[in-house]
This record gives structure tokens, C-alpha cells and sequence, in this order.
């Protein structure tokens, strides 16, 4: 199956995905409250935090490489 996106419909999508990267992000860090989250953790889920009030998003080859 091919699938064709132009620019605003890419950036749409990649805009979802980072939301729910930083829910996934979230629900990890609610379910592990037991557990310390590392200091990359915690660097992550605060760079996350920042991007999603910044409203920014991934670039799409950062993106790519953190999915492989």
C-alpha cells in the first residue's frame, strides 16, 4: 500500500505522533511511580514537556531514526 502526503498532511502526522510520544511518556512515568526514573528519563520526559509547550515538534529524520 502506497500512502501520499503532502507538507500539512505530514506535519499533521508528526505533530500526533509527538503527542503520543509525550503521553506515552506521561503514562510511564504515572505507572512507574514505585520505580526512580534515570537521569536520561527524566531528561526526556522534561524535553517532551518543554516541546509540547513550545508547540514544536520532531524534525521528520529525527523522527525516523528514534522509530528506525
Amino acid at each position: 500500500m502506497v500512502l501520499t502526503l503532502d507538507e500539512n498532511q505530514l506535519k499533521l502526522v508528526l505533530e500526533k505522533l509527538d503527542s503520543v510520544r509525550l503521553e506515552l511518556l506521561r503514562l510511564r512515568a504515572m505507572l512507574l511511580v514505585e520505580e526512580e526514573l534515570s537521569e536520561k528519563e527524566k531528561e526526556e520526559l522534561d524535553e517532551a514537556l518543554e516541546e509540547s509547550k513550545e508547540g514544536s515538534g520532531k524534525n521528520l529524520e529525527i523522527l525516523v531514526k528514534e522509530l528506525g
